[in-house]
């Protein structure tokens, strides 16, 4: 088994080093800057704790990767970039490869089966960073990850356990879970707030506009007759497993949404995170206008190349007591 990262940033750069450091196979599919530099210095993986250099072989496209049948594929793109990866894997990789979706949200998985038959999910629960080319950060020590998986829409086979394995044997413990999408529901509900983190600025109104959006998701799923894995189920299985810690003295500045804007890329998945719970909410009748304020936000900041934290949320807030949906 061989791995492919088709998206070596913040998560896929992370885990692809890891899995190199294990011994594993791996062929990581990167971009810009972040490719040539890999190319040149090979990627650089530091943690609280150390760094290393892992040499490990980088490509610029699907087309440049000899595939293999029994290649793994570890989607990283963030979910705005889902499509595009998809078709283009579609257009240069073997039918029967497996599809790992190593992404936050829901909508990947079901894009995904459109050009694959073996699709499975993950639930992310790895805090890392990805600012400058060539170097990624894992800022949990000494558990970087956990990288729970199950087959898609659900099940466990052979190919879950094999993954799960090689996550666990590369530090990253994993579970392989018949129910996973369940988990990643759990997840999306945590992911609410990666946009009021990326786009407001810490302070008064800031806590009370986050309970805000996430109390809207509870409302669309349970409308939408979705039901997460509990919180305490949830608390249980991470436990006090990850645990972040600054690196050389440098806390982490915010998740994958604030990195982002921070990097100035034009782009944010926040139409799949809190635009998946506007979704719900326009099928099955529920009013979701903060989620679909902060999505708005987060674009038009990222369309704009701001930088994170420069919106008062209790501007959003009194723009939210004048909707006429609240």
């Amino acid at each position: 088994m061989r791995f492919v990262v088709f998206g070596a940033g913040a998560v896929g750069g992370v885990v692809g080093g890891l899995l190199h450091r294990a011994g594993q196979d791996v062929v990581l599919i990167a971009r810009g800057e972040h490719l040539t530099a890999i190319q040149r210095d090979g990627l650089r993986l530091v943690s609280p704790t150390d760094a290393s250099v892992e040499h490990v072989r980088a490509v610029g496209s699907p087309d440049e990767v000899d595939w293999r049948p029994d290649d793994v594929v570890l989607l990283a793109v963030k979910s705005d970039a889902t499509v595009a990866a998809v078709t283009g894997l579609a257009a240069a990789a073997p039918p029967g490869i497996s599809l790992v979706c190593l992404q936050n949200g829901v909508a990947n998985e079901p894009t995904a089966l459109r050009w694959f038959e073996h699709v499975y999910g993950v639930c992310v629960m790895a805090p890392t960073g990805h600012l400058e080319p060539g170097v990624v950060e894992a800022h949990c020590s000494p558990t970087p990850a956990m990288l729970d998986i199950g087959r898609y829409p659900d099940g466990v086979d052979a190919t879950a356990q094999a993954v799960a394995g090689a996550f666990t044997a590369a530090g990253m413990p994993s579970y392989a879970f018949p129910d996973i999408m369940v988990w990643k529901y759990r997840k999306l509900m945590m992911n609410l707030g990666n946009a009021v983190y990326a786009v407001c600025s810490r302070g008064d109104g800031f806590d009370e506009l986050r309970d805000v959006i996430r109390g809207e998701g509870g409302s669309a799923l349970a409308a939408a007759g979705i039901e997460p894995v509990s919180e305490a189920k949830e608390s249980e299985r991470r436990g006090n497993i990850l645990q972040s810690k600054p690196i050389a003295g440098r806390p982490r500045g915010g998740g994958s949404s604030w990195q982002s804007l921070e990097r100035r890329t034009g782009a944010i998945e926040t139409d799949y995170l809190n635009g998946e719970i506007v979704l719900l909410g326009r099928r099955y009748g529920v009013a979701t206008p903060a989620n679909e304020l902060i999505r708005r936000e987060a674009n038009r900041l990222a369309a704009e190349r701001s930088g994170p934290g420069v919106v008062d949320p209790r501007s959003l807030l009194a723009a939210l007591e004048r909707s006429p949906t609240r």
